[in-house]
Formats: structure tokens, C-alpha cells, sequence
């Protein structure tokens, strides 16, 4: 089954990049990338990792009801998280970043894990509200509109449900009585436990202050991710504005919740192009090799240093695989979680 889902990822990853690169004059295309200006790569990597540390700021405010946590600890473990899912299947890389928080901070994994949750819905929000922002300035296509309705739709599924959980907990678990009922004692008890760790990381949602800082770290950090798209756009002589730039930032980043290959192989460059060219009529040879400039500096340089992370942290995916990830997580009745405002 695992096989089964990678290699349909593989497949619709080509076929996004068949996509992509259809009736392209590819000699135009490696003319547009010899003729860039490649000085301006590391301006663009030094606003992108200052996303990043921002981001890893935020995880320290979603996390401050269960502890002070430096972000000098937080940002490698989101920076090897970044790595996963370049490299491993599914979005691997939340799962592999609450395993070596829960190994280095030694906290439920299950809390951990709420805290992503959380921090994945403060992101697709902030999508929508750029895509917004956008649109005030550069009306949307079809296609562009498609993507913001089914974005949307999914945003407003995963919230909901979340939302009950968290608001009557005890009515959400009560209607899965009749399930639970049935399960014997020992994974009851199992489960109860990590439902309670997973509902502490989901409580940040319940203080307007964690929320809302949460909330505004969250577009500072996309709006430095804006930043390298625009530095980038300038080392290929591109003419776009800041509107078209935060349009191709929410549609680029929207389009990669297909699932795709690792590093959202394909789904990225249709994203992209569906804007820079679908929308604004950017030459497609020369919006092409923008595209892949800025998918290879978003994903090599904070995958090579995930690595270095990983290596250096002693890490292990065969001892996460085989089950081995919990043995230093103190169980959810003995982690003190203090109320939120």
C-alpha cells in the first residue's frame, strides 16, 4: 500500500509537469536560465530563512502553554521537518518533526502534533487572506478561482470539526462512545491518553493572545517568503508587483496541497504558471525558468542543511519507523500543560 501511494504521487507529479512544460521551446528555456542574474540567490535565501526562524518563533508561542522553549532548539527541528517533506512521502516531514520534538523536549507527541495542526490551518488562512489581497488588485481567471474555492472548501472542513473539538470536547468524544465502547481496556486507555495530549496542543486555540500572535507571526513569515519570490522574479528581469507576486506565493503554495511527489514536484510549476502566465501573460519559457529557480532555492539549500541537522543530532528514521519514537515521551497524565488566557 505504501508503494501504491508513492508511485501514484510520482505519477501525478509527471503528469503536473507534463503540464508544465507542454509545447515549450525548452531552448528558451535554458536561455532564460543562463541569462539570469545569479547574485541575487543569496538576498533571496537570507529573507527565506528569516521566514523560517520566524516560523520556528511562532511554534515557540503555540507551544508556551507546555513550557519555554528557546527557538535557538526550535528552528533546526523545523528546518529537518522542512527536509522530510522534500525528501519522504505525505507530508512526512510533520511527523518526523513531532518525533524529534517529543525525542529533544520530551513532550507528548500527541501535544506536539496538535501544535502542527494548528499552525497548518494559521497558514492555509493566511494563504487565502494573500489570495485575497491579490485580487483586490489584479482580478482572478477561472482557473485561479478554482483553486481558491477548493482551497477554501478544504480550509473549511478541517476547521469545523476541529473547532468542535476543541470548544466541547466531551460532546465530540461522547458521540464516539459507541466506537470506543468497544475497544478493550488497554488501547482505551492508550487512546484516551494521547486524545488528551492532542486536545492540549489544539487548547493554544482557545487564547486570543497565543492565537492572534500566532496569527500575525504567521503572515510576517509568508510575507519574507513573498520577499524571496520578488528578489527572485528581479534576477530574471520579471516585471510583476507586489499583488501579482502574493498571487503567485497563495496559488503556488495552494496548489502543492495536491499530493504530489516529494518537494511537490509539478503541482509547484502549475501553480506558479497559472499566474505568471495564465494570468498576467508572462513569456511561458522565461516564467518557466523563474519557476525553477525558485522551486530548486526553496528546497535544496533547507534540505542540505536538514540533513546536517539530522546527522548531527543523531537521528534515526528506522528507530522513528519502528516504533521507537515514544520511548522518551512522558506520558500525557504527567505533562503539566498550564491554562492559556
Amino acid at each position: 500500500m505504501r508503494n501504491m501511494r508513492l508511485w501514484s504521487s510520482v505519477l501525478i507529479s509527471a503528469f503536473f509537469l507534463w503540464l508544465a512544460l507542454r509545447g515549450q521551446d525548452l531552448t528558451q528555456t535554458a536561455r532564460s536560465l543562463a541569462d539570469a542574474h545569479y547574485g541575487y540567490v543569496l538576498p533571496a535565501l537570507a529573507l527565506y530563512f528569516t521566514g523560517v526562524w520566524v516560523r520556528a518563533l511562532r511554534w515557540r508561542v503555540l507551544l508556551s502553554p507546555m513550557g519555554r522553549f528557546p527557538v535557538s532548539s526550535l528552528f533546526p527541528v523545523v528546518v529537518i521537518g522542512y527536509m522530510a517533506n522534500d525528501v519522504l512521502p505525505a507530508r512526512m516531514g510533520e511527523v518526523v518533526r513531532v518525533y524529534v520534538l517529543s525525542q529533544r523536549e520530551r513532550i507528548p507527541k500527541a501535544s506536539a502534533l496538535g501544535t502542527v495542526v494548528v499552525e497548518r490551518l494559521l497558514d492555509a488562512t493566511t494563504m487565502l487572506l494573500l489570495l485575497a489581497a491579490g485580487a483586490v488588485l489584479v482580478p482572478l481567471n477561472g482557473a485561479i478561482e478554482r483553486v481558491a474555492l477548493v482551497a477554501g472548501g478544504l480550509l473549511f472542513v478541517g476547521l469545523w470539526p476541529l473547532a468542535l473539538l476543541v470548544m466541547w470536547p466531551e460532546r465530540v468524544l461522547g458521540l464516539l462512545s459507541p466506537v470506543t465502547g468497544r475497544l478493550p481496556d488497554s488501547v482505551l486507555a492508550r487512546l484516551e491518553g494521547a486524545g488528551g495530549s492532542f486536545l492540549a496542543g489544539l487548547r493554544v486555540v482557545r487564547s486570543q493572545r497565543v492565537l492572534g500572535l500566532g496569527f500575525a507571526l504567521s503572515v510576517v513569515a509568508w510575507l519574507f517568503e513573498a520577499g524571496m519570490y520578488w528578489i527572485l522574479a528581479v534576477a530574471f528581469d520579471l516585471q510583476v508587483g507586489a499583488a501579482i507576486i502574493l498571487l503567485t506565493l497563495a496559488v503556488t503554495n495552494l496548489a502543492t496541497l495536491v499530493p504530489a511527489a516529494p518537494g511537490y514536484v509539478g503541482s509547484f510549476e502549475v501553480g506558479a504558471l497559472l499566474v505568471l502566465v495564465g494570468l498576467v501573460g508572462i513569456n511561458r519559457e522565461l516564467a518557466t525558468g523563474y519557476v525553477l529557480v525558485l522551486h530548486a532555492v526553496l528546497v535544496l539549500p533547507v534540505t542540505l542543511w536538514g540533513f546536517y541537522y539530522w546527522s548531527t543530532h543523531h537521528l534515526s528514521l528506522h528507530r522513528m519507523r519502528g516504533g521507537h519514537a515514544g520511548a522518551g515521551s512522558p506520558p500525557a497524565s504527567s505533562m503539566e500543560v498550564r491554562p492559556v488566557d
